[in-house]
């Protein structure tokens, strides 16, 4: 096999998210949950025709909130943090996220933010006390000396699924990204 010529080849880093939007959404479903409840819920959420590809819990300093495009192109990557809980008939479904800012206590620079997810069957005051206790534990251990938390937004989505299974789901989700140039070769 011929081995491909390029005229220039790019060396990029890790890709940094941008610009987000949150949605939210709850499904019920008497056949399944992935394809049923779960799908409905992303409907709800205006994502579901998109491929969700979870992250962990962190934010980069540049990451904005957009507001949710109109239109997605149907089956693309859609790069998220999630929460997403699931119950059968009768049992709560509670999916919440929390997240704030990091500001450097001497220069007041944005450093970055923390977020943290619920996924359970507790009511939503429940969820709360959990969500804001993780992003506290986050914070005190790592961040606190050096750091202030500010701006903290709490986003849930809870209710109890008449149908045989139900889904709610919160998502951050990530529209585009920076990609730094590590090194360019000729």
């Amino acid at each position: 096999m011929k081995k491909q010529s390029f005229v220039s080849e790019v060396i990029i880093g890790n890709r940094i998210p941008m610009d987000y939007f949150i949605t939210k959404g709850g499904g019920e479903s008497d056949i399944t949950i992935h394809a049923g409840s779960y799908h409905l819920a992303l409907k709800e959420a205006g994502i579901e025709m998109c491929n969700m590809v979870s992250y962990s819990s962190i934010l980069p300093h540049i990451a904005k909130e957009v507001k949710q495009p109109k239109n997605l192109t149907h089956g693309s990557v859609m790069e998220n943090i999630s929460a997403v809980a699931s119950a059968e008939k009768g049992k709560r479904v509670t999916a919440g996220i929390v997240f704030g800012w990091l500001y450097n206590k001497k220069t007041k620079e944005k450093f970055g933010g923390l977020v943290c997810e619920y996924n359970g069957n507790e009511k939503v005051s429940v969820a709360k006390e959990s969500l804001y206790a993780s992003l506290d534990e986050l914070y005190t251990n790592g961040f606190s000396e050096v750091y202030d938390i500010k701006n903290i937004k709490l986003i849930t989505k809870s209710f109890i699924p008449k149908k045989r299974y139900g889904t709610a789901v919160v998502a951050i989700c990530f529209l585009n990204y920076l990609c730094p140039i590590i090194k360019r070769q000729k």
